[in-house]
């Protein structure tokens, strides 16, 4: 099979199920950006340290997988990948609670960064952020969507801002602490 189609050499793609979309379609931006916030996981798995998290994070890229299948799906037409389901956002839940508790109290604004597996947490929360706001977007055109996966992605990004911290102490590296123009 080849890879290329060349169908979309002229700004269109399709979905499964049918129907051509212009790449820049809310819905294409959507699942583009839940594969790129995929990728940015995928790197951000080589260097984790916290071998307690591998479980969580291959699940949250198989979530994302079938999140970005159900978005490139042309609405109303049946599909077989799973969906996210409440039990998903509870196991989020239940790993932003637990790696919290051995974290000191955030008592400041942090930037991102510190170490180089730090900084891509953050940007793998910073990529599921944007991915959250094109899912909201395509959800207010009335477009037909399961609303647990906008629940799952904002507790996404709760969870890579956690681990971001979780990371940072494992590593033993200092939080950089925003300091405004007061510098307080």
């Amino acid at each position: 099979m080849k890879i290329y189609t060349k169908k979309g050499d002229t700004g269109s793609t399709s979905l499964y199920g049918g129907g051509s979309y212009l790449k820049d379609d809310i819905r294409i931006e959507a699942y583009g950006t839940v594969d790129e916030l995929n990728s940015f996981l995928g790197a951000l798995m080589v260097d984790n340290p916290l071998s307690d998290q591998e479980a969580t994070l291959t699940f949250i890229q198989n979530m994302l997988f079938n999140i970005g299948a159900n978005l490139a799906t042309r609405p109303g037409v049946a599909v077989s990948m799973e969906g996210v389901n409440e039990e998903d956002i509870l196991n989020l839940e239940n790993q932003i609670d637990r790696l919290s508790q051995d974290l000191p109290e955030l008592k400041h604004f942090i930037l991102p960064g510190g170490d180089r597996t730090v900084a891509t947490c953050h940007v793998c929360r910073t990529v599921c952020r944007r991915a959250e706001r094109r899912v909201v977007t395509l959800h207010r055109q009335k477009e037909e969507l399961d609303e647990n996966v906008i629940k799952f992605l904002n507790r996404l990004s709760d969870y890579l801002f956690i681990l971001a911290r979780a990371i940072a102490k494992f590593n033993k590296t200092p939080e950089v602490k925003w300091i405004g123009r007061s510098g307080k």
